[in-house]
This record gives structure tokens, C-alpha cells and sequence, in this order.
């Protein structure tokens, strides 16, 4: 019998001839048992879902040609700009693009990300957000819009922030934790953290995973009334929902008075929560997109509450897609900390001491991020340079914005906006189902048509 047959011969790329491996039990899901045996609990970790689901990249534009004409790129313009906020608010946000930065808190990034942040953000005419944990005076001076949110947990919460904010997002839930609470471990809580907070420093924090003040949507609407009254009715008040039961969260977040609806689909990152709620909470913001569209136009309030989309937002693509299916405008989160510098190649060494690589980091919990991105660490925090992050975040947003306008003008829009389903279609009857678009080629819309 040969060595192959028997599987004694040595392993190449960690593959080993002569071996099958399960498809249920395969080296990931053994270490994790062997994990858990072991420590005795959960894993925690950063970043988004991993797992292979139905994404942008399963949809493709149909470019103009004959029954539809281009726009010429170097004569013809393409707007980008959206308001939010018409609803209700006396001075809505006016947004030069339609691609805003997410809520990534002071605490689970350092002080200079949240400058270079708003720096970025600000170049390009977006707006970016405070996330938990309060507004620092840094994040303020550098952001020309801050959207300042209020979370269950109330760390830093602040009335006079409130009204120093541009608009403000009330979280529901959050994509990668929808029905959780979020984590911040206590090598994270630095003494200003602490401040900042009201917490003892140095001690693992769990925020609460629903807001104190209401136990249903009746209570929201309450909760929006006196966040108006404290802003005298001038700044939007957004309510931000993790992709679950997405058409009924968008219709009783409208009818609570919301100015806009933040959607987060499964994709969507975070600093630090259980792997199982990221994996197997949640679905795609390909298959919620499609359902709070529905929800807004059943109650009349398609582009009259706006939808911003969240959740593994990366190119010009996804944010040209997220339109056409409805979205007013995109947020991203994960993708503005690589444009930073996370996961950059040069601190591949110090990854790999820390057990992983560029590239593969996701440990945003442990504190130790040599990027001195998502760190309190004084040391690895005087690494990084707000100003040249700033500088690259807003390449990666221009970016961004030439590659949708590129798209919609190769689809004879004159606007961004004007993108609509009927300019797409899917290469996967999952994603067909999803984004209620047809299978390329046909008029099959699965569960939709005949």
C-alpha cells in the first residue's frame, strides 16, 4: 500500500494526501471545540462575519448601450450629494457624497483615529459618528458633521453634546450584535476612557444590549420627542437597526418619528463581541435592503425618511448597488479603519508576535493593535499620525465616489440617486431572491415571479 493510501507521508500547505477532511468537523470547528474545552467560554473578537453569504458582488449593472444611452464621463456630470434629515429637522445634513463614516467609539479606537476619522470625513463633505462612549473635543473640531449616538448604555451621554451634534443616532441595534450588548475589556478602559464614561478604569464593561428608557416602540417615539425638545427640533434624530425582522423595525421606527432609518446588515464589524452572535445573528444587507424599501414605500416614506446602508460596504460597486436598491446612502466602518492603516503589511512582524498577520488581524478587544488604531495604549497610539490617516481615508472616499459615479453615468444616470433595481441583475438565484432583482438573462425574479 502506497504512503498516499495510508496518509503517513508529511503534509504540503497543510494539506495531507490520503486524508479527508469533514465538512462539519473541519480544522476551524475542532480548534474552537478544543478552544472551549480548554477556557470554559465564549470567543470574542472584532471585525465582521467571515462566513461565505449572498453579497454586492453577486449583482451586475446593465450598462447603457442602444435602448439606453451613457453619460460621457468628461462632459456629462453626475451628481453624488444627499440631504438627510427632511422629515422633521429644521437644518437637515446636507452630504457632498453618499458615503458616511459609521459610529466606532472612543474607547475602541484611539483618540487620534477619531481625529483622522473626522479629518477624512471632512475633506470629502461627509459626516462621521461618535459611536458609545461620548464626543471627544479632537472628534469635534475635526468633523465638519458628527452625528453623536446615544446607546443603551449612556456612557458619556451628555445633553450639551447632544446639542453640539449635527444630527443624532439613536441605536437599536447594531449589525454584527443584534439582541447584544457591546464589550469593551478593561486593558481598553484608560483613565480618560474612564472619565469620559463614568466607569471605574481598568474593569471589563458590557453595555446593555436595549436602552433603559423604553420597552417598545411607543416608548421610542417618546424617547425621539425629548431628544427634539433638547435640540429644539434643529438637528435630524436617526434611529439605527441591526438587520433582523427588517420590515417591521423600519415601520415602527418610522411611525416613532424618525428623520432617517440606519440599516446593519450582518456584515457590519464591530470592536469586540461573541463569534456566535457575529456569525449566526442577523442576515445579509443584501436581504434587508429590499425590506425596508418595501416598509417606506408601504407607508409613503420612501426617500422621504431616508435609508442609510451599512454592512460590508468596500467599493464604489457595493455603494452604487446599495442606491439602486433604494439606500439614500451608504455607512461604512471596517473599511475606513484598512483605509487608515489597519492590517497594513509593514506591521506584519507584529501581527504575527500577536498570533495572526496583516491582513487577518481581528482582535480589535485585546488593546494591542500595532496600527495604534484600536488601541488605548499610549505607545502604540503615538504610532499613528491623524493627519496622514486623515489624508488616506479621504483618498479611499474619493475613490469611492468616482468608481459610483462611473457606474451610474455607464447606466445614463445624471444622479447617483437615480440608480433603481431595474438597472441590475443577479448571478445567483440566492442573491436574486434577496434583492428582488432577476437572474441575468431572465425576467425571474425567485419567489416573485412566475
Amino acid at each position: 500500500m502506497s504512503a498516499a493510501t495510508t496518509g503517513r507521508e508529511g503534509s504540503v500547505n497543510g494539506w495531507h494526501a490520503g486524508l479527508h477532511e469533514s465538512a462539519l468537523f473541519d480544522r476551524n470547528v475542532i480548534a474552537e471545540i478544543q478552544r472551549a474545552a480548554r477556557q470554559g467560554v465564549y470567543d470574542i473578537r472584532g471585525f465582521g462575519a467571515k462566513r461565505r453569504v449572498p453579497h454586492f458582488d453577486d449583482l451586475l449593472f446593465l450598462g447603457a448601450s442602444m435602448s439606453r444611452y451613457p453619460l460621457e464621463g468628461y462632459r456629462e456630470r453626475c451628481d453624488t450629494d444627499v440631504t438627510i434629515g427632511t422629515r422633521f429637522a429644521r437644518e437637515p445634513i446636507h452630504l457632498e457624497i453618499p458615503v458616511t463614516i459609521a459610529g466606532m467609539s472612543f474607547g475602541a479606537l484611539s483618540g487620534p483615529a477619531k481625529e483622522a476619522l473626522g479629518r477624512g470625513a471632512s475633506a470629502l463633505g461627509t459626516s462621521t459618528t461618535t459611536g458609545d462612549g461620548g464626543m471627544t473635543p479632537e472628534e469635534r473640531e475635526h468633523s465638519r458633521t458628527l452625528v453623536y449616538q446615544l446607546l443603551p448604555s449612556r456612557y458619556g451621554m451628555n445633553p450639551d453634546d447632544l446639542r453640539r451634534a449635527d444630527a443624532i443616532e439613536v441605536v437599536v441595534g447594531q449589525g454584527a450584535k443584534p439582541g447584544g450588548g457591546g464589550i469593551l475589556l478593561g486593558h481598553k478602559i484608560s483613565d480618560r476612557v474612564a472619565e469620559m464614561r463614568d466607569l471605574p478604569a481598568g474593569i471589563d464593561q458590557r453595555s446593555a444590549c436595549r436602552h433603559p428608557d423604553w420597552t417598545g416602540p411607543d416608548d421610542l417615539e417618546i424617547k425621539i420627542e425629548e431628544l427634539r425638545e433638547i435640540t429644539d427640533w434643529r438637528i435630524p434624530i436617526y434611529v439605527k437597526i441591526g438587520a433582523t425582522r427588517t420590515y417591521y423595525d423600519v415601520a415602527l421606527a418610522v411611525k416613532a418619528g424618525a428623520d432617517a432609518i440606519v440599516l446593519d446588515g450582518m456584515e457590519g464589524g464591530t470592536a469586540a463581541t461573541q463569534q456566535v452572535f457575529i456569525e449566526h445573528v442577523g442576515i445579509p444587507i443584501l436581504a434587508a435592503i429590499p425590506q425596508a424599501v418595501e416598509a417606506l414605500l408601504e407607508l409613503g416614506m420612501h426617500r422621504q425618511v431616508q435609508l442609510i446602508v451599512s454592512g460590508g460596504i468596500r467599493t464604489g460597486a457595493d455603494v452604487a448597488k446599495a442606491l439602486a436598491l433604494g439606500a439614500d446612502a451608504v455607512s461604512i466602518g471596517t473599511a475606513a479603519l484598512i483605509a487608515l492603516g489597519d492590517n497594513a503589511p509593514e506591521f506584519d512582524p507584529e501581527y504575527r508576535e500577536l498570533g495572526s498577520a496583516a491582513g487577518y488581524y481581528d482582535d480589535y478587544q485585546a488593546g494591542l493593535d500595532p496600527a495604534g488604531i484600536s488601541t488605548q495604549e499610549d505607545e502604540l497610539t503615538a504610532r499613528f499620525d491623524p493627519v496622514l490617516g486623515g489624508r488616506r481615508l479621504a483618498n479611499y472616499l474619493r475613490t469611492l465616489t468616482l468608481e459610483c459615479q462611473t457606474l451610474a453615468r455607464a447606466c445614463g444616470k445624471s444622479h447617483v440617486h437615480n440608480l433603481e433595481p431595474e438597472d441590475l441583475v443577479a448571478v445567483t438565484i440566492e442573491a436574486a431572491a434577496m434583492a428582488r432583482v432577476p437572474l441575468a438573462g431572465t425576467s425571474w425574479i425567485p419567489g416573485a415571479t412566475a
